[in-house]
């Protein structure tokens, strides 16, 4: 396995096959600006390229889904500004998992904002370890990150409120022990959609790991299939996801935005779709670990 390093910084890249070792190379998009933009009536996109984080807001302030890296801290915050908001009105930030190219820019931003961070209580143990988590797939090659303290757990099903937004967390582990998804309702001139930011669900390991040792790591592969279950289930009719070009939301974006019919970035079946992909992943991948 070989990652690419810039100091603590790296850039994780696509898996070259799905049931090996993981390979990473840098991946420019992942700091590559992108104008920001409204996704669907309060909730808007402020990550890169290559890296989704999400501005949810409301007259009483704002919530942020993930940080995506380190280094991308000012570029976010210049995005949340560019959109007329103000930094300073995030009042909580929620992460999806905490890998550094998702958690690495949070310490940061919750200090410039003074935001509260959420996240599962696995998630918030290994932020509070810089990304340092021996119970992940990926532990010893994932990168470190600047450590972020004081974060506050929040359980499966639990709304989390500022103002009028409410964002409920839905337990996705597999990809992380402490893998999250996040839900909430936005409304646009009278009509209201199910948004859905959904976590990472790729089964990638460190060179060795095996996701059907029962020995270290029971429960492992039921706790999979239960998330891939719950992000299937969702309410759905716009899906974003931590990594756009897993299913292409720029493209749609773009496609939505030029008039497209029908509107590709409204699909209620995208949840289902995007589970069952990683669900034949998986699949795969453990097959592979039961080949002598």
């Amino acid at each position: 396995m070989k990652c690419l390093t810039l100091g603590l910084l790296a850039c994780l890249a696509t898996l070259i096959v799905e049931a090996a070792p993981l390979t990473f190379t840098v991946d420019p998009a992942w700091v590559q600006p992108h104008k920001p933009f409204r996704v669907y009536g309060d909730s808007y996109y402020v990550g890169t390229e290559g890296l989704s984080s999400i501005l949810i807001t409301s007259p009483k302030g704002h919530i942020l889904i993930d940080g995506t890296l380190p280094q991308n801290a000012k570029l976010i915050e210049a995005n949340i500004r560019a959109l007329g908001f103000r930094v300073e009105d995030v009042r909580v930030i929620l992460n999806s998992h905490a890998h550094f190219d998702h958690a690495g820019a949070i310490a940061a931003l919750a200090r410039d904002s003074g935001a509260a961070v959420r996240a599962s209580a696995s998630g918030a143990q290994a932020m509070a370890e810089g990304g340092l988590d021996p119970e992940d797939p990926q532990f010893g090659v994932a990168p470190a990150y600047p450590a972020v303290h004081g974060v506050k757990p929040v359980v499966d099903g639990e709304v989390v409120r500022v103002g009028e937004l409410a964002v409920t967390a839905h337990a996705t582990p597999g990809h992380t022990p402490g893998g999250t998804s996040w839900s909430w309702r936005a409304c646009q001139n009278g009509a209201c959609k199910d948004m859905v930011y959904a976590d990472s669900i790729s089964a990638l390991g460190n060179d060795g790991y095996r996701f059907t040792d029962d020995a270290k790591h029971p429960h492992r592969v039921e706790d999979f299939r239960r998330s891939l279950d719950t992000i299937a289930a969702l309410p759905c009719d716009i899906l974003m996801v931590t990594h756009p070009d897993v299913i292409d939301f720029l493209a749609k974006v773009a496609a939505h935005d030029a008039g497209k019919v029908p509107d590709p970035l409204t699909d209620p079946k995208g949840c289902r779709a995007y589970a069952d992909t990683y669900r034949a992943k998986l699949d795969a991948r453990l097959a592979k670990e039961k080949t002598p």
